[in-house]
């Protein structure tokens, strides 16, 4: 199977996770559950059925984290330098707005646009990979052609 890329910060996010759902979240499910199964009748239970629902839940995400951490390949960023790779924090100023974003360029199951963690996968990531500060990228988006300029990238 193929690794999967992820940032020291990324694994300790879902180890830590992967942690609180087995220590806290799964005991705290199987005690309402089996408070819930002490009132009685469980095909009219609403309190029940949306305690196995929440089980569900709990379980599918342990076992999706179980088979990211597995699969993990931990990249140490802090020994990189030059050209946007996986783990670079990448600067760029829209050329059409001058607006600057700061993006941390990062594995697949650590993403998130919000926080400024941009999927390695995404169309931005694939366009920077490669190339250096002062460079300019072209990236097609749903609302059509992006011009980027790179201002910056550092590693930490």
């Amino acid at each position: 199977m193929e690794k999967i890329p992820l940032t020291r910060a990324g694994h300790a996010a879902l180890n830590d996770e992967l942690k609180k759902l087995k220590s806290v979240e799964r005991p705290a499910v199987i005690r309402a559950i089996a408070e819930a199964r002490e009132h009685g009748d469980l095909s009219e239970n609403a309190e029940y059925h949306a305690a196995r629902e929440r089980q569900s839940f709990i379980e599918g995400r342990v076992k999706e984290l179980e088979g990211i951490l597995g699969l993990a390949e931990v990249v140490d960023t802090s020994k990189l330098s030059g050209a946007v790779k996986f783990g670079a924090r990448v600067t760029v100023i829209d050329e059409d707005t001058d607006e600057e974003k700061t993006y941390q360029i990062v594995g697949e199951p650590e993403a998130d646009i919000e926080r400024g963690l941009l999927n390695i996968k995404s169309p931005l990531a694939r366009a920077l990979i490669g190339k250096e500060e002062g460079d300019s990228v072209e990236v097609r988006t749903p609302g059509g052609e992006k011009s980027y300029e790179i201002a910056s990238i550092e590693y930490s």
